[in-house]
């Protein structure tokens, strides 16, 4: 079958209208197999679980390029919405609700958390040998666990319609220790760079930072609680993404 309309555009994938009530998630064409495998294997191995999400159908290739078919789901991303509301207290705590839904599940056939951080701290480029030794001590610390982690959970991967909202991107699902995913989404939505010449930078900042606080209190959370994950999680993240 031929794909519809492009109804959105990400980093890594494109998605289409595809039969009635789905959708195909085209991955770019040269992004690697590996993984597109791994976020449908993800996605098949949460897809009965109880929250929000669209299901995922089956792997297909497309144009030479490679696909996953998913469940249509509805609605604008919360990241968009906050932006146009500015009410960053609604958006903790649609964040909130969703996050604690998903952090009910319980999981093992997916990656651990050490093993995603452990790699891209071993593979942060020109690390400090003792800094990066230290990273991987206080990795070794932190607890294990088998709670689902979403990995990639902010606004920009919510959608919300009629007042509820979906999680979607499965890229990076694993499990452990539920603070670690708590602290994951403070680091994505308050640490990740501004870029320098963005109109009112300060602004984003204080915004960021503010949006952060609000999703803490909602989670019940302390920021001394998750120090230690936040700090390990900035160590590997220059592995993960070095040109960020």
């Amino acid at each position: 079958m031929k794909y519809g309309k492009k109804i959105g555009v990400g980093n890594t994938a494109a998605v289409y209208e595809w039969e009635e009530g789905t959708v195909l998630k085209l991955f770019y064409q040269g992004y690697p197999k590996k993984a597109v495998e791994k976020e449908f294997y993800n996605a098949m191995a949460i897809n009965n679980m109880n929250f929000a999400k669209p299901r995922a159908y089956e792997m297909i290739f497309c144009e030479e390029r490679r696909g996953i078919i998913y469940d249509k789901a509805a609605g604008e991303s919360l990241l968009d919405w906050v932006m146009r509301t500015l009410d960053l207290q609604g958006c903790a705590i649609y964040m909130s609700q969703l996050h604690k839904a998903i952090l009910q599940n319980r999981i093992s056939n997916v990656l651990n958390y050490k093993a995603f951080l452990k790699y891209h701290i071993e593979n942060a480029p020109s690390a400090n040998v003792q800094k990066r030794e230290a990273a991987l001590q206080m990795l070794d610390q932190l607890k294990d666990g088998d709670t689902l982690c979403h990995g990639d959970f902010h606004p920009g991967n919510i959608l919300l319609h009629n007042g509820q909202t979906t999680v979607i991107d499965f890229m990076n699902v694993c499990h452990g220790d539920a603070l670690y995913d708590v602290a994951r989404t403070v680091f994505l939505v308050e640490y990740t760079p501004v870029p320098d010449e963005a109109d009112n930078r300060e602004r984003l900042m204080h915004f960021k930072k503010t949006l952060a606080d609000l999703y803490l209190k909602e989670m019940k959370v302390t920021r001394k609680m998750i120090q230690d994950y936040l700090s390990v999680i900035i160590a590997a993240r220059a592995g993960e993404c070095p040109d960020e």
